[in-house]
């Protein structure tokens, strides 16, 4: 008897502008390791935007979405620490030992809080939910 598990199919355009953002993604970081501010600054627009349409238009199915939002959320703490450094404001006190940079674990934690909702919270209510992992 075959088996009848669900599958996730990526319609060919989504694939492709996935595989850009990547391309986006990768030209803001070479921009920050380089220190070449106009690239990297530049990126970050295509990178998040990318992002959060990855993340509508993937919103059926928990599993993408929260992953999604994760991702979204983690290019946005990426970019604020790439700036922070970019603009030589990362290292000054907001108060006590917090810096600027420490910031940046505001949208890193709420991807962690993202994705812990999903797993621990989401995932084991709904067994028969769909997943894409």
């Amino acid at each position: 008897m075959p088996e009848t598990t669900p599958v996730y199919s990526i319609p060919l355009k989504y694939r492709k502008m996935e595989n850009l953002h990547i391309v986006f993604w990768l030209l803001k970081d070479i921009g920050w390791c380089l220190i070449w501010k106009p690239l990297g600054i530049a990126m970050i627009f295509p990178t998040l935007i990318i992002a959060i349409v990855i993340a509508y238009r993937t919103r059926q199915f928990m599993s993408e979405l929260c992953h999604n939002l994760a991702i979204a959320v983690w290019i946005t703490a990426n970019s604020y620490w790439m700036i922070s450094e970019f603009l030589h404001f990362d290292a000054e006190i907001v108060t006590g030992w917090i810096t600027y940079k420490h910031l940046a674990l505001i949208p890193f934690l709420t991807g962690v809080l993202i994705l812990g909702y999903y797993y621990l919270w989401h995932k084991p209510r709904h067994p028969e939910e769909t997943e894409t992992m």
